[in-house]
């Protein structure tokens, strides 16, 4: 299962998904690989390893043919998740890819290779808050798409952008891509904006949107100072207990999309 976690707002919890996400799904018993295409390497720190240059890493497979295998480093916090590091060289991988032939294939590609000798059970794909050749790589490369939205004010602006570089992606690159999941994040319940919101986000997107919401947690914000997950950090904190339902839910929705006899999700 290959999921790349996208949305080209900033601020919404992309990356603060892809790590609890992949700390609740080790939890789960999966083996899980993170792939940071965020060149602020922030799903790299927070999953506790170093985002030196000097480090090989997802630059060195998507510009210099470096194989995947030969940058997969170990999480300190548990074995069963592993990561392809980000690092600030990243920033210039936008620029760099352009001239190159089959530019939007190149992390597909890579992965293929890898997970032909490295059987895995789920990619999470950390996206940067752009729609530009990084996050068409991830798209391409991609099986799934989970969208984190905020529940904030404009939650939904820029969405259809989003979803037409989908269709785009679906009819030209990658027809098997589909939305699987919308993740509610920073909600509130003391607010009525944020119930509004939700409400919003299910009356267009309807059942792509999964029951669990995340809350607000000044845990989830501390996690990564430590170099840990907020669901390893605090086992017992709200946004701890929600990431791990959010989990096993999408971890069911999943199960549920690949049953030939289920009705298939889409957008």
């Amino acid at each position: 299962m290959i999921v790349t976690v996208a949305n080209q707002k900033g601020g919404v919890g992309k990356t603060t998904t892809v790590v609890n996400l992949a700390a609740a799904l080790a939890e789960l018993g999966k083996t899980v690989l993170v792939v940071d295409l965020d060149p602020q390497g922030n799903a790299t720190t927070g999953l506790g390893v170093s985002s030196r240059t000097d480090n090989a890493g997802v630059y060195d497979v998507l510009i210099e043919d470096v194989p995947m295998a030969q940058t997969v480093v170990g999480v300190p916090e548990t074995e069963k998740v592993q990561l392809v590091p980000a690092s600030l060289d990243l920033a210039g991988a936008e620029i760099e890819l352009v001239s190159m032939v089959a530019r939007e294939y190149r992390l597909r590609k890579a992965l293929a290779a890898y997970l032909e000798e490295h059987p895995t059970d789920v990619v999470l794909i950390d996206c940067p808050p752009s729609l530009g050749l990084l996050t068409l790589n991830a798209l391409v490369a991609a099986e799934e798409l989970l969208i984190p939205i905020q529940c904030e004010y404009y939650a939904l602006e820029g969405l259809g952008q989003l979803i037409r570089t989908v269709d785009m992606v679906r009819e030209h690159l990658n027809p098997t891509l589909r939305i699987s999941s919308i993740l509610l994040t920073m909600t509130d319940s003391r607010t009525n904006l944020s119930e509004q919101v939700a409400d919003e986000v299910r009356a267009f997107f309807g059942d792509l949107v999964l029951d669990t919401a995340i809350p607000r947690s000044v845990r989830l914000s501390e996690a990564p100072g430590h170099g840990r997950s907020g669901v390893a950090y605090d086992e017992g904190s709200r946004g701890a207990l929600a990431y791990r339902a959010a989990a096993e839910e999408f971890t069911q929705r999943t199960v549920d999309l690949r049953d030939p006899t289920a009705e298939t999700v889409t957008a």
